[in-house]
């Protein structure tokens, strides 16, 4: 039988297209066994794999997150009450000298010595720009008795004074003592909070 190479001829014939159908379901076939045996996203094994890698992850991460939020609440907590014993204990630079004295002398009062004279200076803390020593030199006289009630007095400060060193010599003939303090104390900066 002769051949017709005519593809409008061929189209009629009904032998040709049952080949084509058949070599288009045997490609449908083969694309679909191939998709049975490589899935586009991968096989049930490597899904959950990936799931179960994913999730892995996900925990580690939420246990950083919660440790991280665990520290910054430990910051904030350390810096508020930092401020809050800078702001208790720490005097503003611009009243720490009146505010100083007017204590010691109140103090002095309170347990009977007399104040004498009073010196003050300031140093700035290294590593801090915002916080300085003040140094007090005070001078007082009166007995053994008020000298105690006078420590007494400014240990119960509400300012953190701290006595660097006490020297007491009596006096000739007066039963009194002369007294010569030096306390250091320690003062924020006027851009601190009062």
């Amino acid at each position: 039988m002769p051949r017709n190479f005519r593809i409008g001829a061929s189209w009629r014939d009904p032998r040709f297209m049952v080949r084509v159908i058949l070599g288009a379901l045997v490609l449908a076939n083969l694309v679909l066994a191939g998709l049975v045996l490589f899935p586009i996203g991968g096989s049930a094994e490597d899904l959950e794999r990936q799931l179960a890698t994913l999730q892995t992850q996900i925990q580690s991460r939420q246990a950083t997150l919660e440790r991280t939020r665990q520290h910054v609440a430990a910051v904030e907590k350390g810096r508020s009450e930092g401020d809050d014993f800078l702001g208790t204990y720490f005097l503003s630079e611009r009243t720490a000298y009146s505010t100083l004295l007017s204590e010691l002398i109140a103090a002095a009062e309170q347990s009977k010595i007399t104040p004498r004279e009073h010196a003050f200076s300031t140093e700035p803390v290294e590593g801090s720009d915002s916080i300085s020593m003040m140094s007090i030199t005070a001078n007082y006289e009166g007995s053994y008795n008020d000298l105690l009630h006078f420590v007494h007095e400014i240990d119960r400060s509400p300012r953190l004074l701290l006595i660097e060193s006490l020297n007491a010599a009596p006096e000739a003939g007066a039963g009194k003592l002369t007294v010569s303090m030096k306390l250091d104390t320690f003062v924020r900066t006027d851009g601190a909070k009062d």
